[in-house]
């Protein structure tokens, strides 16, 4: 895994070979000669992350729409704040 370093401008210029080199490893994006950010691939993001996707980003995925998914009525009510 090799690591890249940009600049912020030649970021800004040319991105698709900031996305190429991603491929290849982390890009490190600096801002006044200092790193400030780091561009990843999405499987080296997943990764690090430990893959902890929430309901919102499954639902979203290719052939989601056929999933049933039921939701029970909800039989309780809240209580009543006490304020005293």
């Amino acid at each position: 895994m090799s690591m890249t370093t940009l600049t912020s401008r030649e970021f800004n210029r040319d991105t698709s070979r900031a996305k190429k080199a991603a491929e290849k490893g982390p890009v490190v994006i600096t801002d006044r000669g200092k790193p400030a950010h780091v561009l990843l691939n999405v499987e080296d993001y997943r990764r690090l992350t430990g893959d902890r996707r929430n309901i919102a980003e499954l639902l979203a995925l290719p052939g989601s729409e056929n999933i049933e998914l039921p939701i029970p009525d909800r039989r309780e009510y809240p209580r009543k704040a006490n304020l005293a």
